[in-house]
């Protein structure tokens, strides 16, 4: 009897965590409200097991990770051009993020997924130009 309830509450743990699990979408765009090619929104704050969805709102852009950007242990992605994808991390910290073909343009963004145990690295990666200005509003949201 003591074995079916301790399966039983592992498996009603499981799936009220499953259930709790967030997707969060976000925009790449063009032009948005912080002007020209952006992510919206462009800082997430998420917990382990959420789901993280790039919505190629306009065209030419993708999803990837920034080298120096990603907690230890965590995969690094990159999203195919013109495409929708999603990524479950699992992994606390800090993942900076950039479109590939307008990284030097400004188009980035971070996602602090439970605590922000990668900080000191995360802004010790090297951002030139509009991604350096863009990273800076974005670091001060960091909790």
């Amino acid at each position: 009897m003591f074995v079916k309830t301790l399966a039983l509450t592992a498996a009603l743990t499981m799936t009220t965590a499953m259930a709790q699990a967030e997707t969060f979408e976000i925009q790449m765009l063009n032009r948005g409200d912080d002007g020209a090619m952006v992510y919206e929104p462009a800082y997430v704050a998420a917990q382990p097991g959420d789901t993280i969805t790039f919505l190629p709102t306009d065209r030419g852009h993708n999803a990837e990770t920034i080298e120096g950007m990603i907690p230890e242990g965590a995969e690094a992605f990159k999203s195919g051009m013109n495409e929708e994808f999603s990524v479950t991390l699992d992994q606390e910290g800090l993942y900076g993020i950039k479109c590939t073909p307008h990284y030097a343009m400004g188009m980035i963004m971070l996602v602090q997924v439970g605590d922000a145990v990668n900080l000191e690295e995360a802004q010790s990666v090297d951002q030139r130009g509009k991604a350096k200005s863009r990273f800076a509003p974005l670091f001060e949201q960091v909790q």
